[in-house]
């Protein structure tokens, strides 16, 4: 963890905390030494990864030598990615090198977790409110970003397809932005605003 003693080195890991992605720094054998809170939550709950005697390990013990063997990988230069299994689901992790291969030495690896669902929730509810969108015209929004269409968004919800037409109209009306898959490309490329994550020991 940071010490507190360098400026500049606190504000670097500030800007890590607003990453929308689990970040985790690890040393050559998996040694944790930083992650920031979307990670630490993904660490205490336990479902894919997890801290033992202070090394981050995969949380089923089939997955571990996978995922050491990777991190090996990078801190010599090579980037890995890999899929750990989970009970619900997969989690993509890429073993990013943050030493320069020809240093000679084994350096610390950058572990970027796959984004999970829900994170971009809070850029789409501040967008809504920056253009003065309705609950319902939100929530239109947020299942048009998820892949739904029309038809699938009037069964969603119980209500009529002209209902959510209506309702996209509006939406190019109050953002100005003439068709839904650019506005849902749009959406996309927001900045990302990472959720408090509460209840998670640093």
């Amino acid at each position: 963890m940071p010490s507190g003693h360098n400026p500049l080195g606190d504000f670097a890991w500030r800007v890590l905390e607003e990453i929308d992605y689990g970040l985790i720094l690890v040393g050559p054998e998996g040694e944790l030494q930083h992650a920031n809170h979307l990670a630490r939550h993904e660490l205490a709950k336990g479902r894919y990864l997890r801290v033992d005697d202070a090394h981050v390990v995969a949380t089923h013990p089939s997955q571990t030598a996978d995922l050491l063997r990777g991190i090996e990988w990078a801190a010599h230069g090579r980037r890995q990615m890999l899929a750990l299994q989970g009970d619900s689901g997969a989690l993509t992790v890429a073993c990013v090198p943050l030493g320069h291969p020809f240093e000679g030495q084994a350096g610390s690896v950058l572990l970027m977790l796959s984004r999970r669902t829900g994170t971009q929730g809070l850029a789409v509810s501040f967008f809504a409110r920056l253009h003065g969108l309705t609950p319902a015209e939100e929530g239109v929004l947020k299942a048009l970003c998820e892949g739904h269409d029309v038809c699938s968004i009037a069964a969603l919800n119980g209500v009529a397809e002209s209902t959510v037409r209506t309702q996209v109209r509006s939406l190019r009306n109050k953002t100005g932005i003439s068709s839904m898959r650019l506005l849902v490309q749009h959406i996309a490329g927001l900045p990302p605003l990472v959720p408090v994550v509460l209840g998670v020991e640093g």
